[in-house]
Parts: C-alpha cells; structure tokens; sequence
C-alpha cells in the first residue's frame, strides 16, 4: 500500500514478533511507532513511549508466544503506557492468543486462563482485541469489549489452490476439529476425514481409527496449532499405513515446541504449511516448513477498524 496519511492513525509492537509487525505497518504505508521495550536488571518490564499518542487510534501487535508471560507483560504494561498518555483507542492486535487451550474446567479446582488473561488485557486498557483463529471460538464471549477475530483458513486454502493438488482430502486430526477441516475442504471443494483419537494426558495423542475415504488420496492435514507435534505426525502415519498418497500438514499457529521439530523431521508428512503469527527461529526451519504471512490480512483489518468500515467482508 502507499503512505497512509493519517496522523491519528499509529501502530506499535512489543518484542515478540518485531518482523511480523514491521511488515504489517509496511503493508499499511506508516512508519512503526516510536517505543523502547527492555528490561531492568532484576527482568522487570519498561517500556518508553518517544512520540505522543494523544488523541490517537493506537494499534499494538504482540503475540502471546514463547516467552508467554513476558510478552503478556508487555503488552499490559505498554497499554498502561497508552491510556496514561491519552490515547483515543486502544486496540491490541494479538496473532497468536496463548493460554487459549486453558479455556474452560476440564477437571476440578482447574483455572480458566484463558478468561483470566481476557479479564488482565481489559483492565490494562484495551478497548478493542483483533486476533488470528482463537484455539475455541468462546474466547470471543471472555472479553467485554469488541473482538474481531481473524481466520487463517482462506490464506491456507488460497496456497494449496495456487498448487493444484489432485484427489485431496481435508483431514481433522480429532472430533475438534471437524468445523475448521469443512472450512477448508468447502474453499478446496474437497471431502473430509477424522482422526478419532484418544488422549491419555496432555501432548500425548493415540491414534485410534480414521472415519472416511482416504485411501490413494492426497491428505492435508489441518488444525489451528502445531504444538509438538505429536498428533501431527503420529496422524499423518495413520493415514499412510491406510493408503494415503500422500499427506501435507497446515495450521495458522507454529508453537512447534520441545520434540516438534526433531518428530516433523522424521515424520511422513510431505509439506508443514504454517503462518508467521510465531516467528520460527532459522535454527528450527526446516526445508518442508513452508511460512505463510498473515501482515496483508491484519494490515487490512486495522485500518478497516480505524476506518469504521466491515472487517467481516476481508472474508466474503
């Protein structure tokens, strides 16, 4: 996009994903705001505002990953920043919302994070959340201010389109997942298969059965996060050992964290299509790891918000 001329107008980013940020404000044509996020000595959070926000529409993007407590941190100290300096609106771009698998009582005497974190986000000042492919679309009701969320699937779906893959199959790695999965197989015109599943404690998944036809079909694999990919690989061998092809894997977020990377290596999966709503370290690619940037979609919502204008019609 060319310059956005709009003086009220002014996006800042934490630390947590500064490559993804700066694209975004290049898609948008402004310069990225003017702030020093570092620690003192002890690990405690400052932050410095070098420009003034009064009277602006203030954007914040910052993801809630690895570090997770610290980047939450900053983004609540950098909107204290922004309220105590009398910004109009402030709006807090989130990529990546961690804690969201926290989102309800599985068992007893458990927390509810991820409302916990929607409550600290609030009373820190934000008026407005836009975030990409919440893990449980409920989050949404966990905030009292507006929430636009954000969908990674047509990005996804545009790639495999533009590859011309024959025979596909959309498959859900659990029960889930079924309504992502007939998101994409509807834009790919495609059947879908489940991995039924049973998982005895977290990050370890059984396999168990595949319901619908895969055999001699290309598979893709979706889910909204990559976390070790346990479920990923030891699905995408389920599907092979029952006649697949071949299988691809695709989710919005690459958490990929402890085993991933080493499982995915040693894995069957053909191609890893993720987003940069995580930055991956160049240590951790891989040469199947194929990124996708979601800046073009959030660059368009914030200035669709800024502007009063339909962010819903970035999907249509």
């Amino acid at each position: 996009m060319p310059n956005y001329r709009d003086s009220k107008l002014k996006v800042f980013s934490g630390n947590s994903n500064p490559a993804l940020a700066k694209e975004i404000v290049e898609h948008i044509g402004l310069p990225l705001g003017n702030a020093e996020i570092t620690s003192f000595s002890d690990g405690e959070i400052q932050v410095k505002l070098n420009e003034s926000v009064r009277g602006a529409d203030v954007f914040v993007i910052q993801s809630t990953c690895h570090p997770v407590n610290d980047n939450l941190m900053e983004i609540l100290i950098i909107l204290d920043a922004l309220k105590r300096a009398s910004a109009k609106s402030i709006n807090v771009v989130i990529p990546y919302y961690g804690y969201a698998r926290q989102d309800r009582k599985a068992r007893a005497r458990d927390p509810i994070t991820a409302k916990l974190v929607a409550n600290l986000i609030e009373t820190a000042g934000a008026n407005r959340i836009i975030v990409m492919d919440l893990h449980a679309t409920q989050i949404q009701g966990f905030f009292d201010i507006p929430v636009d969320h954000l969908l990674g699937i047509p990005i996804l779906a545009k790639y495999f389109i533009e590859k011309g893959l024959k025979d596909v199959v959309v498959v859900s790695p659990d029960h889930g997942g079924v309504t992502r999965a007939r998101k994409l197989a509807e834009r790919l015109q495609a059947p879908i298969a489940i991995i039924d599943k049973r998982r005895p404690e977290p990050n370890v998944a059984q396999v168990m059965n595949i319901v619908g036809n895969i055999e001699g079909k290309t598979c893709i694999l979706v889910d909204d996060i990559i976390d070790t990919a346990g479920t990923l690989t030891l699905g995408a061998e389920a599907l092979m050992k029952n006649g697949a092809k071949e299988v691809y894997a695709s989710c919005t977020h690459p958490v990929l964290s402890g085993p991933a990377i080493e499982r995915i290596r040693n894995s069957k999966i053909k191609e890893v299509i993720v987003t940069n709503t995580i930055p991956i370290p160049a240590e951790r690619m891989l040469p199947n790891l194929k990124v996708l940037s979601v800046a073009p979609l959030i660059a368009e919502a914030i200035i669709r918000v800024h502007e009063e204008l339909s962010v819903s019609k970035l999907f249509d």
